[in-house]
């Protein structure tokens, strides 16, 4: 994936075409988000490819976000794009080693990662590939990595927090 520089012009002319291309309708505050959101990973070195992909059972639509430049397919973020709303989702590993910092932030971000959604049930036993444990002020969760790190309705208000929770787990080397 090449790294590209857009301003905010042009990363909503950008979205609004592929939205139309697309042929789905979102809401303004939404769009919003998205262009604002990708123009803050932009910054940090991360793209989502210029393309809004298949959502699978995740939504109709998704943005995929990965490093740029990067040989590495991992994927960071994903934005769903649902019939009625949008949904970030982040991809984060290791995250006992930041529960001091998620300890401390604001209930909206705390609760993805201590709230009931997402507790693992659908499996039994230590081997279950597809579970995130982790500790945070002493109390251990296991989720279902099918759905863990989901913001439901996010908007451009709450941008700052997701971008400092983004920037805990993947930091800008050299910064």
């Amino acid at each position: 994936m090449k790294m590209t520089k857009y301003n905010n012009n042009e990363l909503n002319t950008m979205i609004t075409e592929h939205i139309n291309e697309n042929q789905f309708i979102i809401s303004k505050s939404d769009k919003e988000f998205i262009v604002a959101f990708t123009h803050a990973l932009e910054e940090m070195g991360y793209i989502y490819g210029e393309t809004i992909g298949n959502g699978f059972c995740w939504g109709k639509y998704m943005l995929i976000f990965r490093k740029a430049n990067a040989k590495s397919k991992n994927v960071v973020a994903r934005i769903y794009v649902r019939a009625d709303s949008i949904v970030l989702r982040l991809f984060f590993n290791n995250v006992t080693k930041h529960s001091d910092y998620i300890d401390s932030t604001p209930e909206n971000i705390k609760n993805v990662f201590v709230g009931k959604y997402g507790t693992c049930t659908h499996c039994k036993g230590d081997n279950c590939k597809f579970r995130k444990d982790y500790e945070i002020s002493g109390t251990k969760f296991e989720k279902c990595n099918g759905t863990t790190f989901e913001f439901y309705n996010p908007n451009v208000e709450r941008l700052p927090d997701y971008i400092e929770l983004f920037r805990e787990f993947y930091p800008v080397k050299g910064a």
